[in-house]
């Protein structure tokens, strides 16, 4: 089956965090499409249309490819070849899994440290120094929390950020820091999928962070639900 298939959340906490998640992607994905749909109608039925509703799919999709990035990670729906691994013994294909996943969990260390350092700047707080690995905290760092997206309009429930980060000036547009947001935050969640990934293989309750068999799988389901 495929990974989304056999994923179960454990325990209450785990079924409501789960069904966060999805409710959040379905949410994206829904306001992307409705703003979309929208503004088809109004350029060619009402030759008008909805200035900031690009920008605004831009950054929901934005958001849902960051967010489906770690989801994916927990519900093993990211596709990978196995052609190799499969002709190794279980020990080796345990090693290889794990090797796979300390290179993951480097890598979204790193991917961490970029996220924050980008987005610090225009959330008025300060970079962490270190080339690969954060060292400190860069007291030069350039404030960029002026900054504002090019048409989204400002709401009034971000204007607490004007005083927070912005020396009290006021914003036409909504700032950047709050589409950026998502960037540290994805992030953050994609090394705790990983880190939760990586127990899971070293407790022998996953073999490794890929869909295995994605079209045998399918074939399978497909032929299920035909006979049933």
């Amino acid at each position: 089956m495929s990974g989304h298939s056999t994923y179960q959340p454990k325990g209450p906490i785990g079924r409501i965090v789960n069904s966060f998640e999805e409710n959040v992607i379905a949410i994206l994905l829904g306001l992307m499409t409705l703003l979309t749909f929208v503004n088809v109608v109004l350029r060619y039925v009402f030759n008008s249309m909805v200035i900031w509703g690009l920008e605004v799919v831009l950054i929901l999709f934005a958001w849902l490819v960051l967010f489906g990035i770690a989801y994916g990670f927990k519900i093993t729906a990211h596709l990978g070849v196995d052609a190799i691994t499969n002709m190794c013994s279980a020990k080796s294909r345990r090693v290889l899994a794990l090797i796979s996943c300390a290179a993951c969990l480097i890598y979204a260390f790193l991917l961490l440290k970029g996220a924050w350092d980008y987005w610090a700047p225009f959330a008025g707080m300060m970079e962490t120094t270190g080339r690969w690995f954060p060292t400190g905290f860069n007291d030069a760092t350039r404030d960029r929390a002026f900054f504002e997206t090019d048409q989204v309009p400002m709401l009034s429930m971000f204007r607490f950020l004007e005083d927070a980060i912005n020396q009290g000036e006021t914003y036409s547009k909504l700032p950047r820091v709050v589409p950026y947001t998502m960037l540290p935050v994805a992030a953050l969640l994609i090394l705790y999928r990983l880190i939760q990934a990586t127990i899971a293989i070293v407790r022998g309750e996953r073999e490794s962070l890929i869909v295995s068999h994605e079209a045998e799988d399918a074939v399978a389901d497909a032929r299920v639900n035909y006979e049933e």
